[in-house]
């Protein structure tokens, strides 16, 4: 007999204008759910990663904490973190990186709660709840807003899509290393633990 399996839950949208201040309450006071906001008002409720999901941002998360803490080149930081870019949308990436000279120059203020600020270089894992075009649409907001290096990953289908300013979106496919040079000097990413085993 066949067992019946729950479909992935996808993220919900509502159209519902919030201030700074309101939409950082909205996250304080619901720790278990995951937000974004877009910079035309649409509220992104996002469903907690899947377990295999968690692993796979972690281990990648780490890969690049180690290689920040050898190069101090940077700061770091993983999906838990919050941006206001400069056209309004607040994105947590997966994994994100900020040089120390663009970081350093922020005002104290400017980096309370949201960060005002669009990483030097983001990464995004899809999910098996994530749509791929919301995925490549959010990549490309990224580099409008000041991104120099973007990586969105898919591990079912084994591609990285390599996004940087200036020219056409690049697709790799069961890539074994990405480079991020020269935004990320001396970095490259081996793949291994982002595909499925």
């Amino acid at each position: 007999m066949a067992v019946a399996t729950e479909a992935p839950v996808s993220e919900v949208i509502l159209h519902l204008p919030l201030t700074d201040d309101q939409f950082a309450e909205l996250c304080t006071n619901n720790p278990d759910l995951r937000f974004e906001y877009t910079c035309t008002g649409d509220l992104i409720i996002m469903p907690p990663t899947s377990s295999d999901t968690g692993e796979r941002n972690a281990s990648l998360t780490a890969d690049f904490v180690i290689w920040n803490r050898s190069t101090g080149a940077g700061r770091v930081f993983d999906s838990s973190m919050g941006f206001i870019l400069p056209n309004g949308a607040k994105r947590s990436p997966d994994v994100s990186w900020i040089s120390h000279e663009r970081w350093d120059a922020l005002s104290d203020r400017e980096r309370q709660g949201l960060a005002r600020i669009c990483p030097d270089f983001v990464l995004e894992l899809r999910s098996p709840t994530d749509r791929l075009g919301s995925l490549q649409e959010k990549m490309q907001e990224y580099l409008d807003n000041g991104a120099r290096l973007g990586w969105l990953i898919d591990p079912t289908d084994r591609v990285v899509y390599v996004y940087c300013p200036g020219k056409e979106m690049e697709r790799f496919d069961a890539p074994i290393e990405i480079s991020g040079e020269p935004v990320l000097p001396g970095f490259g990413l081996r793949l291994a633990t982002a595909w499925p085993t």
